[in-house]
């Protein structure tokens, strides 16, 4: 994937902008202006620049008003700077954009999101959506830029996504790696009183450690937000002696079963799909039962994978309360457009 940059998908970290082949791009040596970092458009003329030098293919457009030259590496952090360089003084990168520089999983980001004083203007430029930051804010500098700390960030998107689920995978992925704790988030929603803050308590109070991905948050809040007793996550399974065998990703160990995401990545690989059929025969032959849910099944038919691990419960000696399904629900599952 390509840059692009306002009004498309902010490239991924990691990415790059090929250099054209310019017999001119030696002007850019010597010049006073660091290139390779974001600069406006009035830094470049006083630097002795030329509008037909910006227009040229010699320089990417990052916002309006704002460059860097072809070849340098456009991720998030790059395009976080570029908002940062634009905005008032004291202004921190914060929301999705900072969740995704902490290493969370927020998915496809379309804006640069950023924090500004109070009493600052704040800029419309398309592809920044800036925020009015709050006194109790305390920004720390992470990579070279300010950003809101995790357990904020947490809170801060609360206010912005009203999504449950979503909030959960993030805070579940803030946790995998290694930015706060679960603990951590339900302190620092018990304490917040803003936009969102019921939503903060509450998605706080299911954000688990050892959750893997996403789609493996998703798959446990569509047991538990079903009425279904919520299964343990990362259940460490172990040999007689005590040694380890291997960890299972969401589990019921009383009653020997497991419910298992199976990406469709696993049976790009022949040999990793061998040694997926191996394992789950070894479990089957201890006795334990496996319900394997895919993407098509947390997505497009989540009924049918609700109504077989309800099945498999039942089977397995499991008293189930109610089989009414609660209209949250629906809403959240089945009243979505199917993921692509």
């Amino acid at each position: 994937m390509r840059a692009s940059l306002p009004g498309g998908r902010i490239p991924q970290i990691g990415l790059w902008i090929a250099a054209s082949a310019d017999p001119n791009s030696s002007k850019l040596d010597g010049m006073s202006l660091n290139t390779s970092q974001p600069f406006t458009r009035t830094e470049a003329l006083a630097a002795g620049f030329t509008d037909v030098d910006l227009g040229s293919r010699r320089f990417q457009r990052l916002f309006h008003g704002l460059y860097v030259r072809s070849g340098s590496k456009i991720g998030v952090h790059q395009m976080a700077a570029a908002a940062l360089h634009i905005s008032p003084p004291g202004s921190f990168v914060s929301h999705e954009t900072a969740a995704a520089l902490w290493g969370a999983s927020v998915g496809d980001l379309n804006d640069v999101h950023v924090s500004v004083p109070k009493g600052s203007s704040r800029s419309e430029r398309r592809g920044i959506v800036a925020h009015r930051a709050k006194g109790d804010q305390n920004p720390r500098v992470y990579r070279g830029l300010l950003i809101s700390e995790p357990t904020r960030v947490f809170l801060e998107v609360a206010a912005s996504r009203q999504d449950l689920v979503d909030l959960v995978a993030l805070g579940d992925s803030l946790v995998r790696r290694k930015r706060t704790t679960p603990g951590g988030l339900v302190v620092a929603a018990d304490g917040y009183l803003g936009k969102g803050a019921r939503l903060a308590r509450r998605a706080a109070a299911y954000v688990r450690a050892g959750v893997d991905s996403p789609r493996e948050s998703r798959l446990r809040m569509l047991i538990v937000l079903a009425g279904l007793p919520e299964p343990q996550v990362n259940y460490i399974l172990r040999e007689l002696n005590g040694d380890w065998s291997q960890r299972l990703d969401l589990c019921y160990p009383e009653l020997k079963l497991i419910i298992e995401y199976d990406g469709r990545h696993h049976t790009d690989v022949r040999a990793n799909w061998l040694k997926d059929i191996k394992r789950r025969e070894a479990l089957e032959r201890d006795g334990w039962r496996l319900i394997i849910v895919t993407a098509e099944g947390l997505y497009d038919d989540p009924l049918e994978t609700l109504q077989r691990i309800r099945r498999a419960l039942t089977d397995r000696g499991c008293r189930l309360r109610s089989r009414r399904i609660p209209a949250e629900w629906h809403r959240i599952f089945t009243d979505r457009p199917a993921a692509t």
